[in-house]
């Protein structure tokens, strides 16, 4: 077994980094950095270890990521300004040394993994992969696991700290708990569109609704049923609460799914995820949605909760993860 140091918060701003350039990309694109046989060696076991934590749909990863030989610098020289960027090989490889020229602490023995900012461009992280000189691959697939925790975190980091740049309502989580019995924090621009005696609807469809939706609807059932139900149960539900509460019918997309056991603040429960998609002969839409059913013992109540986007042409994963911090600040009230 590779010995494997990870290092992280370890950082040195040195005189002349205000005038790099500014990064650019957005958090969700990576450029690697690597040599070329090595790459080729990797690529496929990486982008695996690479896998999305959460549901979104079929095919769509977290993070794209763009191999470029650091040797050909007609297109690294551009490409290493990106916001995220990964470079590994060994610790004299020109790519890995320009980076560590940026780091303050002790290396000892690789293979390591450790993170710097502000390389070749301001605002601008670089994970760096010290290999050593024989075993490179299996190194970096030793790695690209515990890689892949600390970026899906640091997007995840990212992605609640944006969704909540307009403030948290804490007046609709106080009038759900006063109506409803349970509380959920939605930023600021999340509205109620729809409130029935044990129903609601609250969405934020900024800026255009032809563009963005994401939505979450609530109800419950009482008593607690003796069982949590089960996934074919939660499809079921599903289907029939979107046909009868969605301004438009949404069929289920079961080419992927995950089914599984939660606890949300203490409160035990169970979670569905797929993608839906409109019925045939309609106009084409779909995205990915999150169900879950979880117990109330105070209200004595199962609360059935579904949150789903409708974003095309654009990624989803970071609004998936938005809905699931939603879903996750549930309490009873």
């Amino acid at each position: 077994m590779l010995r494997t140091i990870v290092a992280l918060g370890l950082l040195t701003f040195v005189l002349g980094a205000c005038e790099l350039p500014r990064a650019h990309g957005d958090a969700s694109a990576v450029i690697v950095g690597a040599d070329v046989e090595l790459w080729e060696e990797v690529e496929a076991s990486f982008l695996d270890a690479m896998a999305p934590t959460i549901q979104t749909v079929r095919e769509e990863r977290p993070f794209r990521i763009t191999h470029q030989d650091p040797l050909d610098l007609q297109y690294w020289n551009n490409l290493r300004r990106f916001r995220q960027v990964l470079v590994m090989g060994a610790a004299d490889d020109l790519w890995v040394s320009e980076a560590l020229e940026r780091y303050d602490g002790e290396l000892g023995e690789p293979p390591i993994l450790l993170q710097v900012h502000d390389v070749w461009a301001q605002g601008q992280q670089v994970s760096v992969l010290i290999l050593p000189e024989s075993g490179q691959a299996e190194a970096v697939n030793e790695l690209a696991g515990v890689l892949q925790g600390i970026l899906d975190q640091q997007f995840r980091d990212y992605a609640r700290t944006r969704m909540y740049v307009s403030g948290r309502n804490v007046e609709l989580a106080d009038s759900l708990g006063v109506e409803f019995g349970f509380a959920l924090t939605f930023p600021n621009v999340y509205r109620v569109v729809e409130r029935e005696d044990s129903f609601v609807r609250i969405r934020n469809d900024n800026p255009n609704p032809r563009e963005l939706i994401r939505e979450v609807g609530v109800t419950w059932v009482s008593p607690i049923p003796e069982e949590l139900p089960d996934q074919s149960e939660l499809e079921e539900w599903r289907h029939e609460f979107a046909n009868e509460r969605y301004n438009d019918p949404q069929e289920l997309d079961l080419a992927v799914t995950t089914y599984r056991e939660i606890d949300v603040n203490g409160y035990n429960g169970v979670e569905f995820q797929s993608a839906w998609a409109s019925p045939e002969g309609a106009w084409p839409a779909g995205g990915p949605f999150i169900t879950r059913a979880i117990v109330c013992p105070e209200r004595d109540r199962l609360y059935l909760m579904d949150a789903w986007v409708y974003a095309p042409e654009r990624d989803k994963y970071e609004y998936v993860i938005q809905l699931q911090n939603i879903l996750n600040s549930f309490e009873c009230r």
